[in-house]
């Protein structure tokens, strides 16, 4: 999801909590969460790592908080990184790492919806001003943006089993190379402007919806297609689970949000699931923190809001509106 549009969206909703310090006595930042749905958006501790308990909320005053300056750690992996589809990616295969090899590492919480991405600081480490990136520190303080591009250099400098990845001369890494970009270039960007016309313009565009909604169900339709007689993504046989699959999870999981329904991939579903069950996938979702974060969190709260359902119908009646405008009908490729 955009910046643009997650920002758009908590300035319309937007509620502050903070958060207690952690066990060892350091203070955190603030928790924003956001309503229709609700979304936990944490904000950094000064130091915060993979070891530090999810932080609790707490009456602490937001002026006694602080924002991210800069780096915090010396050595280690940094994660710099914001409750986001991306974000999540980078922060599950942290967490894979973790429970795999011990892999340890400290994150930040980045606050798109104040800009801290565009700060001198953030841009010397992503000169696109885009969360997730992350800093190796123990390479030289090498920096890497972009989410694909994180996810193949944290496995390919910390995954020497290749447990979340696949040797690098074998057909199976090239497999998983071309659906990491049909991710990266197609599914992200296309659901991202999905999200944009279907939920934040000002003005209604029926003609952006029924494009990119409905190019986005295509592009779910493909990944149906995949997986229909398939575990995972990449691999041999019925797949193995791997960054291919991490790359899509946030989004597919989000997917509801985009006026996707994935009834209309059966395969998707059950892939999604099976993926969620693993522990390091539901900690990922943690950092920074997941809150209601989901489609079925979402669909729950229109369950327990009256006044959500009626919205979630009437956006569902513009899309459908909007797709016989213009003579719209999905078709599997």
């Amino acid at each position: 999801m955009s910046a643009v549009s997650l920002r758009s969206f908590a300035l319309r909703r937007i509620k502050i909590q903070s958060i207690l310090p952690p066990s060892r006595g350091l203070t955190t930042s603030y928790h924003t969460r956001l309503a229709n749905p609700t979304i936990y958006l944490g904000c950094r501790a000064p130091f915060s790592t993979s070891r530090t308990p999810t932080p609790i909320p707490s009456p602490k005053q937001d002026h006694e908080m602080s924002e991210p300056t800069g780096l915090i750690a010396n050595s280690g992996i940094e994660l710099l990184t914001f409750g986001t589809p991306n974000g999540f990616k980078v922060s599950i295969l942290l967490e894979e790492l973790k429970a795999a090899y011990g892999k340890e590492y400290t994150y930040q919480v980045i606050n798109i919806m104040k800009n801290t991405q565009k700060e001198p600081w953030f841009t010397e480490i992503c000169p696109n001003g885009r969360i997730p990136a992350i800093m190796d520190h123990d390479r030289g303080g090498f920096a890497v943006f972009e989410g694909l591009a994180i996810l193949n250099y944290l496995t390919r400098h910390y995954d020497p089993e290749h447990k979340f990845s696949f040797p690098v001369d074998s057909d199976d890494y090239s497999v998983c190379e071309q659906w990491m970009a049909w991710q990266h270039g197609g599914l992200g960007p296309m659901q991202g402007q999905a999200n944009h016309f279907y939920r934040f313009t000002k003005e209604k565009i029926p003609y952006g919806v029924q494009r990119y909604v409905g190019e986005t169900e295509r592009l779910y339709g493909v990944l149906d297609k995949r997986l229909a007689d398939r575990d995972y993504v990449a691999g041999s046989g019925r797949g193995k689970y791997s960054i291919a699959d991490i790359n899509l999870l946030g989004w597919a999981d989000f997917a509801i949000f985009s006026g996707i329904d994935l009834k209309l991939f059966p395969n998707v579903q059950k892939w999604l699931d099976r993926c969620q069950e693993r522990p390091a996938v539901q900690k990922g979702y943690d950092i920074p923190n997941r809150g209601t974060f989901g489609n079925a969190a979402l669909l729950k709260s229109r369950e327990e809001d009256p006044e959500k359902q009626k919205e979630a119908e009437e956006s569902l009646k513009f899309l459908n509106a909007c797709k016989e405008k213009y003579g719209y009908k999905y078709a599997s490729p």
